[in-house]
């Protein structure tokens, strides 16, 4: 397990809830009389109050999605997490979809503990044709001087078809000896949807001493399973209202997550 994840999760199996923070100014969705940091605030509390071990910050409402994300994004979001800092009391992520280099700026700028992405592998996607750049996302953070700030790297990407035809196990493992993250991500189809436990289960087989994290999709049946096999995980969807992605979270929803974690866990 690496230095960076023991050192910034300091737990044995860590949960890490989703702040959804809503579409920002320029993208489709944006909504002008929605206050985006009354909201984010709401969750990140909602998400502490209830015992999240980390949380995360991304911005999944700006359908649909870039490669190349506007610079005003990332700055609305910097802007955003920088008036939420006082009141973090967990280690916090961010990610901006799709956008490495946009993920790895905005971690350095807010003073993230860590970021994830997509930084390996080719994709055909939603969003047309995917190429990734491990090597330069990973430079651009120690160039920034940040080398502790933790990389998650998805190896199953949403809203696409991998255009490598070797196994997701085989993929998984050698992202790990060629880019060295500090953990491996698995996920589902989509947002909110599960990754298979047979998947899951193959890559932690494949990765005995790299944290691997299910990164989509886990539920409040399903996360003692997960856990049961995983290292951690993410979760945003079913902590929401009714299990919405693109609604408020729940903080009973929250809590009972948590519950059924620990129970796990313990």
């Amino acid at each position: 397990m690496t230095d960076n994840f023991k050192r910034i999760f300091g737990t044995i199996k860590p949960v890490i809830g989703m702040v959804h923070i809503g579409a920002l100014p320029g993208t489709p969705l944006f909504d002008p009389a929605l206050d985006l940091v009354a909201a984010a605030r709401a969750e990140l509390m909602a998400l502490q109050d209830s015992g999240f071990d980390a949380v995360m910050f991304g911005n999944e409402n700006d359908r649909p999605y870039e490669f190349t994300v506007d610079t005003a994004s990332t700055a609305t979001m910097a802007a955003i997490i920088g008036q939420l800092k006082s009141d973090i009391t967990v280690p916090f992520g961010v990610n901006v979809l799709w956008d490495p280099m946009a993920s790895v700026a905005l971690g350095v700028a807010t003073g993230a503990s860590f970021v994830r992405e997509i930084f390996t592998g080719a994709y055909a996607s939603d969003m047309g044709i995917w190429t990734t750049d491990a090597a330069k996302a990973m430079r651009y953070r120690d160039r920034l001087g940040r080398s502790d700030m933790a990389m998650l790297y998805n190896v199953s990407a949403e809203f696409a078809y991998s255009l490598d035809q070797r196994s997701l196990p085989d993929r998984a493992r050698s992202a790990v000896f060629s880019s060295v993250p500090d953990a491996v991500l698995v996920s589902g189809q989509i947002t909110g949807e599960a990754a298979a436990m047979s998947d899951l289960s193959a890559v932690k087989a494949a990765l005995p001493d790299t944290p691997v994290l299910a990164n989509t999709g886990v539920k409040h049946d399903t996360v003692a399973e997960v856990l049961g096999i995983a290292d951690g995980c993410i979760v945003g969807s079913s902590i929401k209202i009714d299990g919405d992605t693109w609604k408020a979270i729940d903080p009973v929803r929250a809590r009972k997550f948590i519950e059924h974690a620990n129970e796990a866990r313990a």
